[in-house]
């Protein structure tokens, strides 16, 4: 397989995803991956971390379908499936192809923690062997939208 480049879908602090409130995805049960704790801004865009094509698409989160088999997963904040949308605005479609950096969806982490969750952002490469995965960023650093992330071979 070939390294794939995957940017930072947000912009945020770069933490350990062992430290996410969900053991579905601290425990790696669905993929490795790192987390963004967002900046606590009223609106923020995300950012497409690849080039890919928009499988499983919520407007709390998506799974972006990249070449060779492999999908990425990005879920903005902790159990936001219960805001059923408010509050996020999609500018894609199920199915649509995008580039790296198109953007894919606006939130407000203000908001959401607002409404008594989470806001912290699992970046998940659903499957994947541990080992495959390279983070480019200190844990504990911030990162743009954008700003290289993590390497996936």
């Amino acid at each position: 397989m070939t390294t794939l480049r995957l940017l930072s879908p947000l912009s945020g602090v770069v933490r350990p995803v062992s430290e996410v409130p969900d053991p579905v995805f601290a425990e790696g049960m669905v993929g490795p991956g790192v987390a963004i704790e967002p900046q606590h801004v009223q609106t923020q865009t995300v950012l497409a971390p690849a080039d890919g094509v928009i499988g499983a698409l919520h407007p709390h989160a998506f799974a972006l379908e990249l070449s060779e088999g492999r999908t990425i997963l990005v879920h903005l904040g902790i159990d936001t499936v219960g805001l059923a949308g408010q509050g996020f605005t999609l500018h894609v479609d199920g199915g649509q192809t995008v580039r790296a950096g198109d953007r894919l969806v606006t939130w407000s982490p203000v908001d959401v923690s607002a409404s008594g969750l989470k806001t912290i952002c699992p970046v998940i490469a659903l499957q994947a062997d541990p080992e495959a995965l390279t983070l480019l960023v200190a844990d504990g650093a911030t990162v743009r939208a954008g700003d290289p992330l993590l390497d996936w071979v």
